[in-house]
């Protein structure tokens, strides 16, 4: 009987034993090229992909990075027993909200916790020591932590001043831009909704359907007329400009003052203002309509936009470094409304952010520094990652002219309406207003005030400026001078007594 034919044999191996090995081979090469197009060209896809918890179980394995007001965390962390490890917690409630914003397991993060969420999560790859291994092995490193600019006196100042009242105050360091307190009212309690518990829920729900909106950040996000505060704005063009020169010598408006092109005269709010003759300094003591909107239209509208620009008005990317609401001073005006416009009027809106950074640029002798909120981020062990450093912004205007426009606030402060800002031992300057809103200015006004103070006799720069608005008060008393002047005077006192 004749034998099967045997399989050939090279060097030992059989045919059928080199078509396995090749098609073991093969399907090795398929198998790598999917996991390096999975695990590299795809990791972003999948690691965003809303089905895959496994990124945020991450997240919330390890306690997050903290949040300082000095050498003290504002926040904290809190372990739940949960699907996800830890949660976020704000020891002081809604005293620092506005500076830190929230970060939830269900609804996101915000402000300082969204803008530095890589430092604070552990993510950004300056928290491991070789960055690329980090990538590749997706170890997590421990949260870092975020030093804020914020001075803790001057920011319970700034909440116990607004009380129950709808507002917000920003205060800076002229020379430096640091923000020193940042407050809005009503507030909110971002550990109320930091989980993903019903409970949770139901607290995001409450404060989202409340009509006082307690979570709008009214000293960042929300613009308002700035009314006579604004006038700082333009005494600075007009002065820069040499629309007038001597501050104390005949302005040279027309008493009534019919704005261009119409028939219609700019009011003023007290019959002293009804007069010619009357210089830029009583003009400012006074919070002359007439003077000031006579003024703006003489400068014109060029150089009042220039001015304005200066200060952060029109800067859709003003970032602090969470983003500041685009303060807005209109480019494309006649006469009459450039008249409007000069005195805080018309669609001339700011924040609080901004309204601080015109009072700190007076101060800062001319220079607008750009604000900052966070002082330096650290690794936990607490070696620095980065440290901010002082920028500027803009030369609105030469020392001179500030000078002048310092001698403006002051007299503001001491013979006018910003009385209620005088603080013994100290030099303060400020201006008041009151910006009308609503229907037929129906509405209840807002009341402004903004202003710095340093000590009397001191040749530095002022420690501290200030911008307060009051949005909704039941006080009878609606103006600039008696509701928002005394809470700058209290912020500007927590940090003259800490200096």
């Amino acid at each position: 009987m004749a034998k099967p034919p045997s399989p050939r044999v090279r060097h030992g191996i059989s045919t059928t034993g080199r078509r396995a090995g090749t098609f073991c081979l093969v399907l090795l090469l398929l198998l790598a090229v999917q996991a390096t197009r999975v695990q590299v060209f795809q990791a972003k896809e999948y690691d965003g992909n809303v089905a895959n918890q496994r990124t945020t179980i991450e997240r919330y394995a390890q306690p997050r990075g903290n949040i300082l007001v000095g050498a003290d965390p504002i926040t904290g962390s809190t372990a739940t027993g949960g699907k996800y490890d830890y949660k976020r917690t704000y020891p002081d409630g809604s005293l620092y909200a506005a500076v830190t914003g929230y970060s939830s397991q269900t609804y996101g993060n915000t402000q300082l916790e969204g803008t530095e969420d890589g430092i604070l999560s552990g993510t950004d790859n300056r928290l491991s020591g070789w960055a690329v291994w980090n990538e590749i092995s997706r170890q997590q490193n421990p949260g870092g932590d975020v030093y804020t600019t914020i001075n803790k006196a001057a920011q319970q100042a700034a909440m116990a001043g607004l009380g129950n009242q709808k507002g917000a105050v920003a205060a800076i360091e002229p020379s430096t831009g640091r923000i020193l307190a940042l407050a809005s009212t009503p507030s909110y309690d971002p550990s109320s909704f930091a989980g993903s518990s019903s409970a949770d829920q139901n607290a995001w729900n409450k404060l989202q359907a409340d009509s006082d909106q307690p979570m709008l950040n009214r000293a960042l996000r929300q613009t308002y007329p700035p009314g006579s505060t604004f006038k700082v704005v333009t005494a600075a063009a007009a002065l820069a400009n040499g629309t007038v020169s001597d501050i104390n010598s005949d302005a040279g408006a027309p008493s009534p003052y019919v704005m261009p092109g119409t028939t219609t005269p700019l009011v003023n709010d007290t019959s002293s203002c009804d007069r010619t003759g009357i210089s830029l300094d009583t003009a400012m003591v006074l919070s002359c309509n007439s003077v000031l909107g006579y003024l703006g239209a003489q400068t014109g509208l060029d150089k009042m936009v220039a001015m304005a620009q200066n200060f952060g008005f029109n800067d859709p990317k003003l970032d602090v470094p969470v983003r500041a609401a685009r303060s807005n001073f209109d480019t494309q005006m006649n006469q009459s409304q450039v008249a409007l416009s000069s005195i805080g009027q018309y669609d001339t809106a700011a924040t609080p952010l901004v309204m601080a950074m015109v009072a700190a640029g007076v101060a800062n002798n001319g220079t607008v520094m750009y604000p900052q909120l966070v002082d330096k981020l650290a690794k936990s062990d607490g070696s620095t990652v980065q440290l901010m450093k002082p920028e500027v912004y803009k030369q609105a205007m030469s020392p001179q002219v500030a000078g002048q426009v310092q001698q403006l606030m002051t007299d503001v402060v001491q013979n006018g309406t910003g009385r209620n800002a005088r603080i013994g031992g100290a030099t303060v300057g400020g201006k008041t207003g009151t910006a009308q809103h609503g229907i037929a200015n129906s509405g209840t006004p807002y009341a402004w005030f903004i202003s710095w103070a340093k000590p009397t006799g001191s040749a530095q720069v002022p420690p501290v400026a200030v911008a307060v608005v009051v949005a909704d008060s039941s006080a009878t008393d609606v103006t600039g001078g008696a509701l928002a002047a005394p809470i700058a005077k209290s912020v500007m006192q927590a940090v003259l007594n800490g200096s």
